[in-house]
C-alpha cells in the first residue's frame, strides 16, 4: 500500500497546500508581528512554534480529536475559548510593553524559547486548525491505506510547506522592522497595534465558534 496518494493527486494536493499556506491568518500574522518587533531570529522561533502546534492539530485530527469536537460542544468550546483567552493575554502583555516603552528596546527582550512557546499555544489552541486537517485530508487519501497514517503524512507536508512560507513572511517582515521601529513613538504605536491584533484574534476566535454553533 501506498503511503501518499498518486502523483496527479499528490500534485493537486501541494497546489492546494501552498495556496492555502501563503494565505495570511491567525498564525501568519503573529509570525510578523514577532519578526517586525524583535527581528527574524524571533521570528523564525515563532515560525517553529506554530508548525509544531500545527503539527499537533495534523495528529489530532487524525487520531480523532476532530470527531470528538464534532459530538462534543464542551470540548470545543474548551480548546477554543482557551485559545481566546491566551490571545487576550498575548495582546496584554503586548499593550503592556507600549505603556513602559520609555526603556529601550533590548532591555526587556523576548527569550526564543518563549516566543516559540507563544507561537506554539497560538497555533496547537485554533480548532479550527484541526477541523481544516480533517476536512482537507481525507480529499486526497487513498481509501486502501490506513487512515491514521496517510493523514500524518499529508499533514506533515503541508506544515512543512506552511514552514517554508512561513519563513518567507519572517524573513521579509523583519527587513522592514527597523524602519518601523526607529522611535520610541512608532515602537510604542507597534505595541498598540500587536496588542489590539491578539485581542481582535481572541474576537475572531470567539465569534468563529459561535457560528460553527449555529
Amino acid at each position: 500500500m501506498d503511503l501518499l496518494p498518486s502523483w496527479p493527486l499528490l500534485s493537486a494536493f501541494l497546489v492546494a497546500s501552498l495556496i492555502l499556506a501563503i494565505t495570511p491568518g491567525p498564525g501568519v500574522f503573529y509570525i510578523v508581528t514577532r519578526s517586525v518587533a524583535q527581528g527574524w531570529r524571533h521570528g523564525l522561533a515563532s515560525v517553529a512554534g506554530v508548525a509544531l502546534g500545527n503539527l499537533g492539530n495534523a495528529i489530532g485530527a487524525s487520531l480523532g480529536l476532530a470527531a470528538l469536537f464534532a459530538v462534543s460542544s464542551v470540548a470545543f468550546t474548551a480548546v477554543k475559548y482557551g485559545g481566546a483567552l491566551y490571545l487576550v493575554y498575548l495582546g496584554i502583555q503586548a499593550l503592556r510593553s507600549a505603556e513602559t516603552n520609555a526603556a529601550p528596546r533590548c532591555a526587556t527582550p523576548t527569550s526564543l524559547r518563549r516566543v516559540f512557546r507563544d507561537g506554539f499555544v497560538v497555533a496547537l489552541f485554533n480548532p479550527k486548525t484541526t477541523f481544516f486537517f480533517a476536512a482537507f485530508l481525507p480529499q486526497f487519501m487513498n481509501a486502501e491505506t490506513a487512515s491514521a497514517v496517510q493523514s500524518i503524512a499529508l499533514g506533515s507536508i503541508f506544515v512543512a510547506i506552511a514552514a517554508i512560507t512561513d519563513s518567507v513572511y519572517a524573513v521579509t517582515a523583519a527587513r522592514i522592522g527597523p524602519a518601523l521601529s526607529g522611535t520610541r513613538r512608532v515602537r510604542a504605536i507597534g505595541h498598540y497595534l500587536s496588542g489590539g491584533a491578539f485581542i481582535g484574534l481572541a474576537l475572531f476566535t470567539v465569534l468563529a465558534a459561535t457560528e460553527r454553533a449555529r
